[in-house]
């Protein structure tokens, strides 16, 4: 079996989603998982896009150890300058470079000609091979690239240094068979192609991101790039773990495995869903919450006599598990931190206590807490670090009849200090607790998307909101859980407001780019 290298963009290509902001220390939880989950590189940012991004993947690169870190950069000095400032402190140090080879990116967004693409890609990749070892380089838009100025300028960056070659397909247009002959052509007209390895990055366009991805291994591709649950822009990437249990399922077809554990897909999926406030659709290959569920009476009934009459994949092999009770009103902190702990979590003291405390609070109104309850208000603490002024809900009281007008009154702390105080009407119950907190807030906001679900079953279970807002003209996802639906939803538009002002006051907006 040959093993094919496992390029994880989630923290990359997978945060240009729109709305998608996460934090340092989201990014952090993420890349752990990541490192826990296998994959044998993560693009962990754009380190020269902001300050931000900078910080994030610097704060990955020092903590990573088990995989190696990569860097986006353009074919600009100064990009590649700031990628080894972010990426040297990791262990396996890695740059990812990138420029546009189709007519018509180099005619209307480059403006240059092809001869001066070349020269800009052999100049800047010669320049990352004095810092980086390992140096991908990337043909954005190659499905729309003449093939032999692509054989051309890759032969040319391998002698120039590049260790990794990508195909990607930019914007999701090209089928199997295509993609599958574009290899075949570069393995067979690129004469130093030997040295380096081939790697492929498809979007989801049409639908045939993981498809296109299997077909380039079928011919020579050794590196398969995508995003977990299939984030990015547009329709997203290729979904990794489709990929990876493709490859294991249909191990009698395809002579090739990875180094993922499977297993670890669950805890992965809902962590980047969690963080990104990216729901997966319910009936999502693989990880969907009807992957294995049955309707029809035939195949309950061949479900229940043998998994394998309608199960081609048992839930064990990804990492769902029944929702098992471990915790109740009565257990100890010492029980409560071994659990965590499970979790590959890890929490300070003062977070153990907060986290401690939200449990008993919920034992006093849930009888039977989750693995699911436990694990999300575990991610509410340890994403919630930053000491920068925001926003508290202090309290808040919705009037409600199907008489009456609902009325909500809101009290906020502000980012000052001082205490606000509101009340206004709507047509509904959270239309009147969204319009109240707007009137106290100052910043320009437009609701976009509202979204309510419940974590795990069950008439008590906790209650999880995500929203996306326009905030001063800028998307910010916000999310929040609570036992009541109302608070869920006031702690959700909060945090989506708080998370602006976190990342108004330590960087500026992010450059978003296509790859």
């Amino acid at each position: 079996m040959s093993q094919i290298k496992i390029f994880d963009t989630t923290l990359r290509d997978g945060e240009q989603s729109p709305g998608v902001n996460l934090n340092k220390q989201e990014k952090l939880e993420i890349a752990r998982q990541l490192e826990r989950f296998g994959v044998d590189r993560m693009e962990a940012g754009f380190p020269a896009s902001s300050r931000g991004d900078f910080e994030s993947v610097k704060a990955i690169a020092d903590t990573v150890k088990n995989t190696s870190v990569i860097g986006l950069a353009r074919t600009i000095k100064s990009d590649i300058d700031i990628a080894w400032d972010a990426l040297k402190g990791a262990e396996k140090p890695a740059i990812h470079i990138f420029v546009a080879t189709s007519p018509i990116h180099m005619t209307y967004k480059l403006k240059k000609t092809p001869e001066e693409v070349v020269e800009t890609a052999v100049r800047m990749v010669s320049y990352a091979k004095q810092k980086f070892n390992d140096i991908e380089w990337s043909a954005e838009d190659a499905t729309r690239s003449d093939w032999d100025f692509l054989a051309q300028i890759i032969e040319k960056v391998i002698d120039a240094g590049a260790t990794v070659i990508n195909l990607p397909d930019t914007v999701g247009y090209t089928t199997p068979a295509e993609y599958g002959k574009l290899f075949r052509y570069i393995k067979e007209n690129v004469p130093n192609i030997n040295r380096v390895a081939l790697s492929c990055h498809c979007h989801d366009d049409l639908g045939m991101a993981v498809a296109n991805s299997i077909a380039a291994v079928e011919n020579g591709a050794t590196q398969v790039e995508g995003t977990i649950n299939g984030i990015g822009e547009r329709a997203g990437n290729a979904a990794l773990e489709e990929v990876a249990v493709a490859l294991k399922i249909r191990s009698d077809y395809y002579p090739f495995e990875t180094g993922l554990k499977l297993d670890e897909i669950k805890r992965t999926s809902d962590l980047v869903s969690k963080l990104t406030g990216m729901y997966v659709q319910a009936n999502k290959a693989i990880i969907g919450r009807n992957a294995f569920a049955h309707e029809s009476g035939i195949h309950q009934d061949g479900v229940l006599k043998n998994a394998e009459t309608y199960e081609i994949i048992t839930p064990e092999m990804v990492g769902v598990t029944s929702n098992t009770l471990f915790l109740g009103k009565h257990s100890g902190r010492h029980a409560f931190k071994d659990k965590i702990k499970e979790f590959g979590v890890e929490l300070t003291d003062d977070e153990v206590k907060n986290a401690f405390d939200q449990f008993k609070t919920l034992t006093d109104h849930k009888k039977e807490v989750t693995d699911d309850d436990l694990y999300t208000i575990v991610m509410e603490i340890k994403t919630d670090s930053s000491t920068v002024g925001k926003y508290h809900l202090e309290n808040f009281q919705v009037q409600y009849s199907t008489e009456n007008v609902p009325t909500a009154t809101v009290i906020l702390k502000t980012p000052d200090g001082k205490i606000a105080k509101k009340s206004c009407p709507g047509q509904g119950s959270v239309e009147a607790l969204y319009k109240t907190i707007d009137n106290i807030i100052e910043e320009t906001i437009k609701l976009v998307d509202y979204q309510l679900n419940s974590v795990g079953g069950g008439k008590d279970a906790l209650a999880e909101s995500h929203v996306q807002l326009i905030i001063d003209g800028e998307a910010v996802n916000g999310r929040g859980s609570a036992q009541d639906v109302l608070q869920a939803s006031a702690n959700a538009f909060i945090n989506a407001v708080n998370r602006y002002i976190i990342k108004r006051s330590t960087a500026g907006k992010k450059m978003l780019v296509n790859e």
